[in-house]
């Protein structure tokens, strides 16, 4: 028990750095994005072509394999606060790893798409189709997956995780509200797609989840960091 309590807190700071790193390409590259190429809103197919043959794609791909990244980290993540929970909290932690993992699933799919049928069929000039698959199309397919996973599991896996928190330190408090912060930001950004107030989903999503993932990598990395040293 104390060995692979030792395993799950060492997993539970890398998984955290790991966030908190891909968090932080995501950031310079979209700000990279915003510096290198003109902003782009969607019209047709057409048009995202001749986008995507102007502008270089080092920073949207960087980001894209970026949030690959995120998703594992973020359940591995999970399972060590699964690991640490009380016995009568099992159950939520539970709950909150397996939405967890839908959520990676989904996002994984979404993204690893992006990076190889995507990418390589639009390098080679192959467009049909593609209008519904291609992530810059914000009533894709692919879209409407990486929103599913993105504030409907995300949200529930914040969720169950935050109640199965019961340090009540500081740093405890701080893990579990960014957790709820998360929640509402996921349910937030799922009504505004579902209801297409764009503002609302932008807010939810990149404001929203962005503060929150990076106020609870920030803090889990402390955590358990903190039991490192106890060891």
């Amino acid at each position: 028990m104390i060995i692979m309590n030792t395993i799950s807190t060492k997993i539970g700071f890398w998984s955290a750095l790991t966030l908190l790193s891909t968090f932080a390409i995501w950031i310079i590259c979209f700000v990279g994005i915003a510096v290198t190429s003109p902003l782009f809103i969607w019209t047709n197919m057409e048009a995202y072509i001749e986008y995507f043959r102007s502008n270089d794609q080092f920073f949207q791909n960087l980001a894209k394999f970026a949030m690959l990244i995120f998703g594992p980290a973020f359940v591995m993540l999970i399972n060590s606060f699964h690991d640490r929970a009380s016995a009568e909290r099992k159950t939520l932690s539970r709950l909150g790893l397996l939405f967890g993992v839908v959520f990676a699933a989904l996002s994984c799919v979404h993204y690893f798409v992006q990076l190889s049928s995507v990418r390589i069929n639009l390098e080679k000039g192959i467009t049909g189709g593609m209008e519904y698959l291609v992530q810059a199309n914000p009533l894709s397919v692919m879209t409407s997956v990486d929103m599913l996973g993105w504030t409907l599991f995300l949200g529930l896996s914040s969720f169950f995780t935050a109640l199965s928190i019961s340090d009540n330190t500081r740093l405890g408090k701080w893990i579990r509200g960014a957790f709820y912060m998360n929640t509402i930001s996921c349910f937030l950004a799922l009504a505004g797609y579902l209801m297409q107030i764009d503002l609302l989903t932008f807010i939810g999503i990149n404001m929203g989840v962005g503060g929150a993932i990076i106020t609870v990598s920030i803090t889990s990395l402390r955590y358990f960091l903190n039991l490192k040293q106890k060891k």
